[in-house]
């Protein structure tokens, strides 16, 4: 599935599978991919403002330049995404798994200091995955 540069604000892709799509440069403000399988995705410069990713496979997708604010990631596994440029703000990441995920020290900063909760699919603690003091 390609859906780049499209504007698809407030779509419900919830409980899909959509391993290796590519959302790039895609508006998705209030979309919804609560449950989705994310797997390799491609989100690159996405605009996820108010989405849901609470619970959502995001392993070894890529993320850089993307906007998360407001965004729900709780419990998504992110585990060996590339998210070096991605900015982070006010987003929900209890229990999130960021294994792997190389991050901008200014995002680490912002994420470390509301992590918290342990992901129930992988049993890491939130805060042991990104490596906060």
């Amino acid at each position: 599935m390609d859906v780049a540069k499209q504007v698809l604000i407030g779509a419900d892709f919830s409980g899909q599978e959509l391993r290796g799509a590519t959302f790039n440069l895609t508006n998705l403000r209030d979309a919804t991919f609560a449950g989705s399988d994310l797997q390799g995705a491609s989100l690159f410069g996405a605009k996820l403002q108010d989405a849901d990713l609470s619970n959502t496979n995001l392993r070894e997708a890529t993320l850089d330049s993307a906007v998360f604010e407001g965004t729900n990631l709780t419990n998504a596994v992110m585990e060996d995404a590339f998210a070096f440029n991605t900015k982070f703000r006010n987003v929900a990441i209890e229990g999130a798994d960021f294994t792997n995920v190389p991050l901008r020290a200014d995002a680490l900063k912002t994420l470390c200091a509301t992590a918290a909760g342990t992901n129930p699919v992988t049993g890491r603690a939130t805060r042991d995955t990104l490596g906060c003091s």
